[in-house]
């Protein structure tokens, strides 16, 4: 069936990409979003491209933070105490797929689609998207001891075992203060990773709504979406507050951790529960002595990331299973700050700005939801949990060839109506 006009509900980096790449297949888009472009978790995350990294979410190690450590506002993965039965349901299914045997089958996945994504990202540039992305290079990961650093390199080996690309050189002590001078002195062991990449998130996807607007797309907000009518008579009638309507023969569902308010009544069935993270930006002003990084740098046991965008360091972090519209927990910053400032004593962590939480969307299965519903009309992009700005660019090529009849098999187990 070919589609002539698309409406993309949700101007992040999943919409958008999609919005961008129907428009290189002759379609005319129009992207609708509630609040504005990278308004939720496209804005304030760590901006990363790292294949290496991009793995799947429902792990082993997720449990063996046992159950009295994910209701510690300090842990890495937390869950505020709650009686809601959704959520609830939500958690057990994600525990049960929590699992070696899991792991590896969606590792194998994940595989495939790492080693396609950068390709993606190259599509848009060379199609006109201007903020470019940088070359990570040193990216570090970095470790209080060997013995820790030992885990990653184990976790590497399973990626490997899966089909995964990884690059990556142990570094000493000394090598790694000399590439990140601002590192403290429990800061003992590294591990450098080859071929990454990151952006600065709320430019590039300001860069990206710009150019599908260049080539000819409209870009509307606030435009919140309350109804989906696809009534069977070839077009689809995309209603927002306040009665406005957009007709059009098509339409993708890309908003986050709030698509199953739209998508269930496609027969999407699968639930998008929101893992918040937080971050948030230190000024080189914060810095007692010397330079701040200019590469990433990942604090893996503590789940932290660290990203240098232009005049900024954003400092990323935590999963919080919880709703999307609660506000801010400051105990969560506070918590991201306790953990690193061992690892990075010279930096001022009063100093902090741009203060943020965002929802990332995820699956209990820790697979993206890419493709058709019940509808022939109705598409959905979303369930990427961290890895919508990793993975957006190529969910949006895919779904494109998919919804102009040339499928991927890749999208059979991104399947939304599994």
């Amino acid at each position: 069936m070919a589609f002539r006009r698309v409406a993309v509900v949700g101007a992040g980096i999943v919409g958008l990409s999609t919005a961008w790449f129907l428009q290189e297949r002759g379609v005319s888009v129009t992207v609708v979003d509630r609040s504005g472009v990278a308004a939720d978790s496209s804005w304030g995350n760590a901006g990363w491209l790292a294949p290496a990294l991009t793995l799947p979410l429902p792990e082993p190690a997720v449990l063996r933070y046992g159950l009295g450590a994910v209701f510690r506002s300090s842990s890495p993965v937390y869950v505020p105490p709650t009686a809601d039965p959704r959520l609830l349901r939500f958690l057990v299914d994600f525990a049960r797929h929590c699992t070696d045997r899991h792991w590896s089958a969606s590792m194998r996945v994940f595989a495939r689609a790492n080693r396609v994504a950068l390709g993606a990202y190259d599509a848009l540039a060379a199609g006109g998207v201007r903020e470019p992305t940088r070359t990570a290079d040193p990216f570090l990961a970095v470790f209080t001891s060997e013995t820790e650093r030992a885990e990653l390199l184990d976790e590497f080996d399973r990626v490997r075992a899966a089909g995964g690309e990884v690059a990556c050189d142990p570094v000493d002590a000394e090598a790694l203060h000399t590439m990140v001078p601002i590192l403290g002195t429990k800061a003992r062991a590294g591990v450098r990773i080859h071929g990454q990449r990151f952006i600065d998130p709320p430019r590039f996807t300001a860069a990206l709504a710009e150019s599908v607007r260049e080539r000819g797309g409209d870009v509307l907000a606030p435009f919140d979406v309350t109804e989906v009518r696809d009534p069977g008579n070839g077009v689809v009638d995309v209603v927002g507050d306040a009665g406005r309507a957009v007709s059009v023969d098509a339409v993708v569902l890309a908003t986050g951790a709030r698509l199953n308010s739209l998508a269930h009544g496609f027969g999407v069935r699968v639930p998008v529960q929101a893992g918040r993270g937080y971050s948030f930006a230190v000024e080189p002003s914060a810095l007692d002595t010397g330079e701040l990084p200019t590469n990433p740098v990942y604090f893996p046991v503590q789940r932290v990331a660290c990203t240098p965008l232009h005049d900024r360091f954003r400092v990323a972090g935590m999963m919080e299973f919880r709703s999307p519209d609660a506000p801010l927990d400051p105990r969560r910053i506070h918590a991201i700050v306790d953990a690193v400032r061992p690892l990075m004593p010279h930096l001022d962590w009063q100093m902090r700005t741009d203060e943020w939480v965002g929802s990332r969307p995820c699956t209990a299965d820790g697979l993206p939801l890419v493709g058709s519903t019940r509808s022939p009309r109705v598409f959905v992009a979303g369930g990427h949990g961290m890895w919508g700005v990793a993975l957006g660019p190529l969910t949006g090529r895919l779904l494109a060839d998919a919804m102009s009849g040339e499928p991927d098999p890749l999208l059979q187990h991104f399947d939304p109506l599994r």
